[in-house]
């Protein structure tokens, strides 16, 4: 995904290779190259725009192919981390992109690869950056059992989370970078099932969101996509990981803190088996503060922080660090001296907005960190659970809630004036006692 969208803004500066590993699948099938495809994927509005910004249109051509755009409150039915549910809203002004990974992938890559500037190079493996510490100039790169260098004025790492910039720059000669991982050991199953009843068409995307402090942290989301299907993924913390086992799939549905999702699978038709997956730390690499940073690469997307999908920033972080890429070349030439570093800098804004939002979560479930939570930590997560508590009881409150979770505004919003009186001063409605589904949504699903 990083990769199709940076490419796409490069083409506008100069010519473009991808370099692929793998070989991309024709239409939206499943690649090797990314296992985490099987479970749930959410792009937030602020990703939405993005992305729509990048690819004018994109998205109504998602949805022409069957992708979702469901309207945050209005869609969904949540509840949160510290047990509340939220209201849904008649009128919303956050939106969501639904569909399977394979589907929002196809589309891209399809409109992005049409573009005759930018050569794809599949079966092609990176072994290494050209260059010293001050510039780099290509990369040498192996394909049908022969090694090959391949000049350019800008090399962009989006390999995602098994990126080997550590080992490139090193063999540069360059120190190490500070890097954090913050893994609550969270496992994640999921699997696809046929829509029930009538509720293939119009259906709320149902979150029950796990809390770190109740241990093992458990919650599940299904998630409608294209083809009238529900793609389900549940989650669960050390001690209380889902299991392979398609059998312990329902009753684990109905062991999480509500179970709705399992009420609402009752009738339900399995497609698929149970896919899980472990590979969910957090991580982050601060290229942004590197003392020494060569000309001529950058570091984008997963390669830079890979995140808990849980929270579903991971697509959105990306999309809006390719926006911040096209900001900065738009200012200064590719090969100006200081561009890459204006590039890593200028990426890492929405990186640490998704950051932020992540880790001030996972960091309380035990043995997250070899650092425990800092005592800044503990006060804004404290705070984050009475906005999120005035969210669910102030639908002003929760608008702005919204803006952050949506990542249309940076994290600190939840910190200004209008929020704080509504935090601590505002009218707050009594607590929803149930998940705020509609009698016809239930008997949609019968």
């Amino acid at each position: 995904m990083t990769g199709m969208l940076a490419a796409a803004v490069l083409a506008d500066f100069a010519d473009v290779r991808i370099i692929e590993r793998d070989v991309l699948p024709d239409g939206p099938h499943p690649r090797k190259g990314l296992p985490q495809a099987r479970h749930a994927h959410v792009l937030w509005s602020g990703g939405v725009k993005a992305l729509d910004d990048l690819l004018p249109g994109i998205v109504d051509q998602l949805v022409d192919q069957g992708a979702h755009t469901p309207r945050i409150m209005t869609d969904l039915v949540s509840k949160a981390p510290s047990g509340q549910w939220f209201r849904r809203f008649t009128h919303a002004r956050h939106i969501s992109l639904l569909c399977s990974r394979d589907l929002l992938d196809a589309v891209i890559r399809a409109r992005v690869l049409r573009d005759h500037r930018i050569t794809l190079l599949q079966q092609t493996e990176l072994l290494a950056l050209l260059g010293d510490g001050d510039r780099v100039t290509g990369v040498r790169v192996r394909a049908d059992q022969s090694e090959t260098s391949l000049s350019a004025d800008l090399v962009v790492d989006a390999s995602g989370r098994a990126s080997r910039a550590p080992v490139w720059l090193r063999e540069l000669g360059l120190p190490p970078v500070q890097e954090r991982t913050v893994d609550a050991g969270i496992g994640y199953a999921s699997r696809i099932y046929r829509a029930p009843g009538s509720a293939a068409d119009g259906f709320p995307i149902v979150n029950v969101q796990a809390d770190p402090r109740r241990i093992p942290g458990r919650g599940g989301i299904i998630v409608p996509i294209e083809g009238g299907r529900w793609l389900v993924t549940l989650a669960g913390s050390r001690g209380g990981q889902p299991s392979s086992d398609n059998d312990e799939f329902m009753p684990f549905a109905l062991s999480l803190p509500h179970p709705v999702i399992g009420e609402l699978l009752a009738n339900a038709e399995p497609e698929t088996d149970v896919i899980t997956t472990r590979s969910t730390a957090n991580k982050r690499r601060y290229y942004e503060r590197a003392a020494r940073w060569p000309e001529g690469f950058a570091v984008l997307g997963d390669a830079v922080a890979g995140y808990n999908p849980v929270y579903g920033h991971g697509l959105s972080a990306a999309a809006q660090s390719v926006i911040a890429l096209r900001h900065v070349l738009r200012r200064q030439d590719l090969g100006a001296p200081g561009t890459a570093r204006r590039v890593q800098k200028a990426a890492a804004r929405p990186v640490e907005n998704a950051w932020s939002l992540a880790v001030g979560q996972d960091v309380f479930y035990p043995d997250a960190s070899d650092q425990p939570p800092t005592r800044l930590e503990r006060t804004l997560a404290a705070f984050v659970d009475k906005a999120v508590d005035a969210g669910s009881r102030n639908p002003h409150a929760l608008r702005i809630l919204l803006d952050v979770m949506s990542m249309e505004k940076p994290p600190a919003r939840l910190l200004m004036p209008d929020m704080l009186a509504l935090v601590y001063l505002g009218r707050k409605t009594p607590p929803l006692e149930g998940p705020p589904l509609t009698e016809q949504e239930r008997k949609a699903t019968s």
